[in-house]
């Protein structure tokens, strides 16, 4: 197959670009020849880097906020959904979900008018936290007892173009780069029991738009919009095609100019249809190879990227605009490690895939188990867990017990050791009775393990700055 007109201009603007940032002479450039498949691949690795975690977003909002029928649907626009549960294994809109917290969730429409959000007062010993997160993914606001308190009060939100002066009965005002925006709550549920408890504070979480806040007549409603289906699942497959519908709502900056220069050179951008068929044989198998690189670059950073404490990754992963500043590659591994994590001063999240000798951790064929010395916990001024996933879809597990995670909360009816040390036990088959409390249930194959630490202490010991703390997170054992 050869390449069509269109698609054989469009590529050797890309050889062009390519060339031209790596030549220091003055000498033109021909561009009567194809570009290689090698400079197709490479832009493919960079914009598959670039564009991972636009794209995952996407897919979850409308999987929550538009497909009305799909298993994920949460709520339209402006509108809250509270989830008086927490996450099991038949969640999967978002890999590595959070089953500390019962969650309540809003997807923003800021394009009309800003969005008030109101609190109640939340009891002092009850940790929660309302995250913003973007299009881009950042997390450019917080609400919540470590960043406001657990006072009531009411928050508004912008979008990119919204210029204007605070509101009276206001008390801060943050800004989303895009249009579409995530609001995340995270509620803490001390145990089953305390459930009706959570759901009275989630009943007090209030969305509504400015007008409504101001009790003045709302303006003129937002364009609808007939938004290209997407789902998590078809990422992958449909890539290209979901980074053209999404970046339609994700307005260009300063910060990712080039990149989006370079892709708009092959039909990616707002309003463009890329088209692989178009392509040679060629230029397609380079365009998979790339985003096949791009996504073994992420899991290198990962990896790599991050300080290993005995078998654990900790690094400061998630955050806002000025944290990325431009690294796609932290954006793509943070998306990557789990989609909506929250910054660091509000969680850390050490995670594993091996235990404390650096072997993949099997519990197919083996079982660990992990102990923290007495007095010795995770340093945290809210709480902590260590949260089981499969190591493949890095979902959780159906298994036994329903039992997803051990947290803080859960010690007091657990198991000690005489020194009053306590063991994890990780494995798939249940340890027995006087040793259940202390089962975290795994797969029948390889593990992926995450801590959350919940407002960690600044103080030493401290898992912060992440990585480089004084706390260090005990390795884990395989089973003698």
């Amino acid at each position: 197959m050869k390449l069509n007109t269109i698609a054989y201009v469009a590529l050797a603007a890309v050889a062009l670009m390519f060339t031209a940032c790596n030549q220091k002479s003055t000498n033109s450039v021909d561009i009567s020849a194809p570009p290689s498949p090698e400079e197709t691949k490479d832009l493919a690795e960079e914009g598959f880097i670039y564009g991972l975690p636009i794209v995952m977003n996407y897919a979850v909002m409308y999987e929550y906020a538009v497909d009305k029928g799909g298993s994920q649907f949460k709520a339209p626009f402006n509108q809250l959904k509270n989830e008086p549960r927490v996450y099991t294994y038949k969640d999967t809109a978002v890999i590595t979900p959070n089953s500390d917290t019962p969650y309540s969730f809003t997807w923003l429409d800021l394009r009309a008018e800003p969005i008030v959000l109101t609190v109640p007062a939340v009891e002092k010993k009850r940790y929660y936290a309302v995250m913003m997160c973007d299009g881009n993914t950042y997390n450019y606001g917080y609400i919540g007892s470590r960043a406001t308190g657990n006072d009531p009060g009411s928050f508004m939100v912008v979008g990119p173009d919204w210029k204007g002066e605070k509101p009276e009965g206001i008390k801060e005002v943050f800004t989303s780069t895009t249009p579409f925006s995530l609001v995340a709550y995270r509620t803490q549920l001390f145990d089953p029991e305390d459930m009706p408890n959570v759901i009275k504070v989630q009943e007090g979480y209030q969305v509504e738009p400015l007008s409504a806040f101001l009790k003045q007549p709302a303006p003129a409603a937002a364009p609808a919009i007939d938004f290209s289906p997407a789902t998590t699942a078809g990422i992958k497959e449909n890539f290209w095609s979901y980074l053209d519908a999404a970046l339609e709502y994700v307005p260009e900056t300063e910060m990712d100019k080039d990149i989006r220069t370079k892709l708009a050179t092959i039909g990616i951008g707002p309003n463009k249809n890329f088209d692989m068929k178009e392509l040679s044989t060629e230029h397609q198998q380079a365009i998979v190879e790339g985003m096949k690189a791009g996504d073994e670059k992420i899991s290198t950073f990962l990896a790599s990227g991050m300080t290993d404490v005995n078998g654990w990754q900790i690094g400061s992963l998630p955050g806002d605009e000025a944290h990325y500043n431009g690294d796609w590659l932290k954006r793509s591994g943070t998306a990557k490690a789990g989609l909506y994590g929250n910054s660091a001063v509000e969680a850390v999240y050490p995670l594993t895939r091996v235990d404390g000798n650096g072997e993949t951790l099997d519990c197919s064929k083996s079982n660990y188990t992990i102990t923290f010395p007495a007095g010795q916990y995770p340093p945290v001024n809210a709480f902590w867990s260590v949260t089981m996933y499969d190591g493949n879809s890095q979902y959780l597990i159906e298994n036994p017990i329903n039992r997803y995670l051990i947290n803080s909360p859960m010690i007091p009816n657990m198991k000690k050791g005489e020194d009053g040390s306590l063991t994890l036990y990780i494995q798939k088959d249940n340890p027995g009775s006087d040793l259940e409390a202390n089962w975290l249930p795994a797969p029948n194959d390889t593990v992926y393990l995450v801590m959350r630490l919940y407002w960690p202490t600044t103080e030493s010991p401290s898992v912060l700055p992440p990585g480089k703390g004084s706390w260090k997170p005990p390795g884990i054992e395989k089973s003698k």
